[in-house]
């Protein structure tokens, strides 16, 4: 099945102007999620909002949004008012900067989406992706949406014989900590110690990264008992494994590590029957 754009903006590229659609590059429907319910009856449970002071439901159109500004002191704040301050939403993303690739660490990566060509952008897409990987470099630029501005990187992915760019959402500076606000103690490493490590890093090493030889065993866990509850079943709670010795010389787990064969890769995880289909099959039992 095709992708389904959800938007559509201009990349703005010195005087040229690349029209291309916007594509979700992650799916958040793969997620499992739960919803409260009354133990006893097993109905849905409804949010309510208690007024701390009076003690009483306060109605959504009762409700304003407020900045605490000091302790248990706020300045109220009208949905006209905050309107005013978004930011315009534009349908295009700036670039202002070409800088190399590795140089934007990875920490300050957000949302990613994919982009792709629209109607009379295929040439000019085309060129920004191949010169973009060929100089090593990525865009940077600006891109307003939701009413909020973000900081946007665009660079080229090659990927199961296609050849795109990806739009990933940065975050600000001030969003991101400091490593140095953690406390990292100045530690003397050995030169055995280095060398058996370096050792078991190549031992386990590959040449690239394959998302699919990881999988999420915990989402396939649940997937199995929500088809079990909806069958019927009753579902055996696993004892908890004991945990293992502590090993405190660092040169003997290094040497254990290294004799130790490392583990194969999974296989990509076959696809479980959605827990929906289960139900089918019990109503029709």
């Amino acid at each position: 099945m095709a992708a389904r754009s959800i938007a559509s903006l201009t990349i703005s590229f010195g005087l040229v102007s690349i029209p291309v659609k916007l594509f979700s590059a992650t799916e958040a429907s793969k997620a499992i999620s739960f919803n409260l319910l009354h133990k006893t009856c097993g109905s849905r449970l409804k949010q309510q909002y208690l007024c701390v002071k009076e003690e009483i439901p306060v109605a959504r159109e009762e409700m304003v949004k407020g900045y605490e500004f000091t302790k248990d002191q706020y300045v109220m704040f009208t949905p006209e008012e905050l309107k005013a301050m978004e930011e315009a939403g534009t349908h295009t993303a700036d670039i202002t900067e070409f800088v190399p690739v590795e140089s934007v660490d990875p920490i300050y990566f957000d949302k990613a989406y994919y982009l792709g060509p629209d109607k009379g952008g295929a040439k000019p897409y085309a060129l920004l992706s191949r010169a973009l990987r060929e100089s090593g470099r990525c865009a940077l630029g600006r891109w307003a949406a939701r009413g909020k501005q973000y900081i946007v990187m665009i660079r080229p992915i090659e990927k199961d014989g296609s050849d795109g760019l990806v739009m990933q959402q940065l975050l600000y500076a001030a969003e991101v900590r400091s490593i140095n606000e953690i406390d990292i103690p100045k530690t003397e490493v050995k030169d055995a110690e280095l060398k058996l490590a370096q050792q078991l890093i190549e031992q386990q090493a590959s040449e690239s990264f394959d998302p699919s030889a990881y999988k999420d065993e915990v989402h396939d866990r649940i997937e199995a008992a929500i088809q079990k509850k909806v069958e019927g079943q009753e579902i055996t709670l696993a004892e908890a494994p004991e945990p293992g010795g502590q090993v405190i010389d660092l040169m003997e787990a290094l040497r254990a590590s290294l004799e130790k064969k490392p583990a194969r890769k999974a296989e990509p995880a076959r696809k479980a029957e959605p827990a929906r289909t289960a139900g089918k099959k019990a109503a029709k039992k």
